[in-house]
C-alpha cells in the first residue's frame, strides 16, 4: 500500500492564535496612533493659549508704554480727553487713559492719532460662567461721556480668571493699586513710570497658571505745547 503524504498546514488553534496575535498587534498600534494624536492636539491647544497670551500681554503693554497727559485742553472739564484712571477689583480692575498710538489707516478717516482704550469683563455669549477681558478702543477723543462715544471692542485673554494691575510711584518710590490722574486728591497731571501686570487664566486643562510682565510709560508728565 502506498502510504499517504502529510499535508502541509495550519490547524485550527494555529489559526485562532494567529488571529488573536494579529487583533492583539493591531489593537496596541492603533492605541498608539490614538495617544500621538491625543497628544498632539494637547501640545497644539497649549501653544495656541501660550500664544494668544503673549500677544495679549504685548498689545497690553503697547498701550500702556505708549500713556500720555496733555494741558493742551480744558483743565475744568467734567470729563478730560486725556486721563489715566485705574481702579482695583477682586477679579478684574477698571481701566481707562488715553494713548498716542492710533494708526490712521484711511487719508480722510474721522479718527486721530490719540485713541482711549480701556479693559473691562465681559461674560462669554457662547460659554456660561467663562469671563473674558476685553479691550475698548475710542478712536475719536471727546470731552463727553465715554459710556455714549463709539468704540471698538475686541477679547483681548478669553476665560481669565483675574488681572491685577499695580502703578510705580516714582515720586514715593511705592506701588500703588489705583491711580487717577482727574482728581485733585489723586495723582492729577501724573503718571506711573512702570505699569506691573499680572493675569491668571487657565490652561487648556483647566489648570490656573499666572502670567506677569512690566510695561515702562516713557511720559510721566503732562504734554504742554506754549504757542
Amino acid at each position: 500500500m502506498r502510504s499517504r503524504k502529510a499535508q502541509a498546514g495550519l490547524t485550527l488553534i494555529e489559526v485562532m492564535i494567529a488571529c488573536a496575535v494579529l487583533a492583539i498587534m493591531m489593537a496596541l498600534a492603533w492605541r498608539t496612533i490614538a495617544n500621538t494624536a491625543d497628544s498632539r492636539k494637547r501640545f497644539e491647544a497649549f501653544e495656541q493659549r501660550n500664544h494668544e497670551l503673549r500677544m495679549a500681554m504685548n498689545r497690553i503693554v503697547s498701550d500702556f508704554e505708549h500713556a500720555y497727559l496733555s494741558k493742551n485742553e480744558d483743565q475744568l472739564s467734567s470729563y478730560p480727553r486725556t486721563m489715566f484712571i485705574a481702579k482695583s477689583s477682586s477679579r478684574l480692575p477698571e481701566i481707562r487713559f488715553s494713548i498716542l498710538a492710533h494708526r490712521v489707516l484711511w487719508a480722510d478717516a474721522n479718527e486721530s492719532e490719540q485713541t482711549v482704550i480701556s479693559y473691562l469683563s465681559r461674560n462669554d455669549p457662547e460659554r456660561p460662567g467663562v469671563v473674558d477681558w476685553v479691550r475698548r478702543e475710542q478712536r475719536r477723543p471727546s470731552n463727553e461721556p465715554f459710556e455714549d462715544l463709539p468704540a471698538e471692542y475686541d477679547v483681548i485673554v478669553r476665560d481669565i480668571v483675574s488681572a491685577k494691575l499695580e502703578f510705580w510711584n516714582w515720586k514715593n518710590l511705592d506701588w500703588q493699586d489705583t491711580w487717577d490722574t482727574t482728581q485733585s486728591d489723586g495723582q492729577k497731571g501724573l503718571l506711573p513710570s512702570r505699569v506691573r501686570i499680572t493675569v491668571i487664566t487657565k490652561d487648556p486643562a483647566g489648570t490656573e497658571y499666572k502670567v506677569m510682565t512690566q510695561a515702562r510709560i516713557n511720559m510721566q508728565e503732562p504734554l504742554n505745547f506754549v504757542q
